[in-house]
């Protein structure tokens, strides 16, 4: 067993070295952030806030609900397809782009009503000098943002 895993390991660090650094590094870097999508819920809040917006405001909570759950499994699923099979390209040769971009966007959905923004720490920060900077720390808890340096 043990040498099975062993020769399982080698087989996937040869093909990591083969198939190049751009395409797959992409590949994975997108498995990861849609498998992080549960613990986010950005396609749950857009799509709890897309139908309040365009479908009946007595039935928008549950369907935005319903979507929401589905494209968050959606994401996670082919999060873990990326990830697994990112040293590999897709069906064409040298081809590591997204999957199921019918359902999905390629990047990350957010609400309309939020626009993400760098994490309050110094190394994002360009002035640590004073000893604090704005930015967003938690953007999922209301009332969590703080914003200094932002012109209203």
């Amino acid at each position: 067993m043990q040498k099975n895993l062993s020769l399982l390991g080698a087989a996937l660090l040869v093909a990591v070295l083969v198939s190049g650094c751009a395409g797959p590094s992409q590949k994975l870097g997108r498995g990861l952030t849609n498998l992080y999508e549960p613990i986010r819920l950005a396609d749950m809040q857009r799509s709890i806030e897309q139908s309040t917006v365009y479908d009946s405001e007595y039935s928008s909570h549950a369907t935005g609900v319903v979507r929401g759950l589905g494209k968050t499994f959606a994401r996670f699923g082919v999060g873990f397809y990326e990830i697994v099979t990112a040293p590999f390209p897709n069906h064409k040769d040298d081809d590591y782009g997204p999957v199921a971009t019918n359902y999905l966007t390629p990047k990350p959905a957010y609400p309309d009503s939020y626009h993400p923004g760098l994490p309050d720490s110094s190394i994002f920060a360009t002035d640590t000098s004073i000893g604090f900077s704005g930015g967003d720390f938690a953007p999922f808890i209301p009332g969590s943002r703080f914003r200094v340096f932002d012109s209203p």
